[in-house]
């Protein structure tokens, strides 16, 4: 049925306006991170993409106080308890057997379409057999579908789908929910209910703004592919002009020159990825790879960030993330968006 009276809005048809008077007078005054397990995190979850992330290269995020999601694949013996979410296809046994070998409990269930009654039957499962597995869960398009998986506990749930810039879902199958409406409506049935799981928006983040809008709006994580496959440190490798393998110091040195160097970027459903997962049947993609320009350094990007998120809670009087979520929103026109868009 076609809901005429209702509009769905990007996160470019928000802005944040600040509050009438703010009581904060340096940005040194706000707490713009989030806590697991005692350990502080900025609101943010490297994607699993295997272009993104591996066992090699996690520390460097992890360092850099960003919570990773290891991709599918990944040997469990050459990684620490550290790493904190492992991804699973949609496999119970898979799941029982390395939490009582490994004594995993941070668990993330990778699959395209999280609105399956078969993944909500297995998260039940989960549950029951052992509450202190941590679940991420996804990724989802309805609202409340965010609400069915937050009564059973899960620790969080990815939320959007088609958007991302290797993912074709929404161009092909015309299935996706407007993100900044998605996050805003899921928001309000956790504050509603006094669920504790977490919104992680997870899809589309092109620049700073994108992010600090999808935290303002209610996500308590925002999950990044593309944005740090563009990163120096990201481990899908390196070319010089798109032809020449380069890495190490030769790496860094050519692009401190300012150097055009590249790195591939894939969807995670691509039929090179299915290859790799030693699938014998192919299914239709619903990713594509393209090449990214290396844009940046890890932690100059992160300081950047940081800045801005404490920037923009220091406007809005915002102490903490919990307080960011009530902060002043508007919707704008093309024309306001166009104006300060550079």
């Amino acid at each position: 049925m076609l809901n005429l009276n209702k509009v769905g809005y990007d996160l470019d048809d928000i802005s944040i306006f600040p509050e009438r008077i703010s009581t904060i007078s340096s940005r040194s005054e706000v707490d713009p991170f989030i806590y697991l397990d005692d350990t502080k995190f900025l609101p943010l979850l490297v994607a699993p993409m295997d272009s993104v992330l591996n066992d090699k290269n996690y520390h460097n995020f992890i360092k850099n106080r960003i919570g990773v999601v290891l991709p599918r694949g990944i040997d469990m013996g050459s990684i620490g308890m550290e790493s904190k979410f492992i991804s699973k296809s949609l496999d119970i046994n898979n799941i029982r057997s390395h939490s009582h070998v490994d004594n995993i409990k941070y668990y993330c269930i990778d699959i395209a379409n999280g609105h399956m009654k078969k993944l909500l039957d297995i998260v039940k499962k989960i549950r029951d057999e052992d509450p202190t597995i941590r679940l991420i869960v996804g990724n989802i398009a309805n609202p409340e579908t965010y609400r069915d998986f937050a009564e059973l506990g899960v620790w969080g749930i990815r939320v959007n789908i088609g958007v991302g810039q290797v993912c074709t879902t929404s161009a092909n199958v015309s299935i996706n929910y407007p993100i900044a409406s998605l996050i805003d409506e899921c928001y309000k049935i956790k504050k509603d209910n006094g669920f504790t799981t977490k919104i992680i928006a997870d899809g589309g983040m092109r620049k700073y703004s994108d992010i600090i809008k999808a935290l303002a709006l209610g996500a308590d994580l925002v999950m990044i592919g593309s944005l740090f496959n563009k990163c120096v440190e990201s481990c899908s490798n390196t070319y010089l002009w798109k032809i020449f393998k380069v890495s190490g110091n030769l790496e860094k040195w050519l692009f401190n020159h300012k150097f055009s160097l590249y790195k591939k970027y894939r969807g995670m459903s691509t039929k090179e990825v299915q290859k790799s997962w030693g699938k014998s049947k192919l299914t239709t993609s619903e990713g594509i790879t393209r090449w990214n320009k290396v844009e940046f350094e890890l932690g100059k990007w992160l300081e950047n960030f940081e800045d801005y998120l404490r920037s923009a809670m220091s406007y809005t009087d915002s102490k903490n993330l919990e307080e960011f979520k009530e902060s002043n929103k508007i919707i704008i026109s093309q024309n306001a968006f166009t104006r300060f868009n550079k």
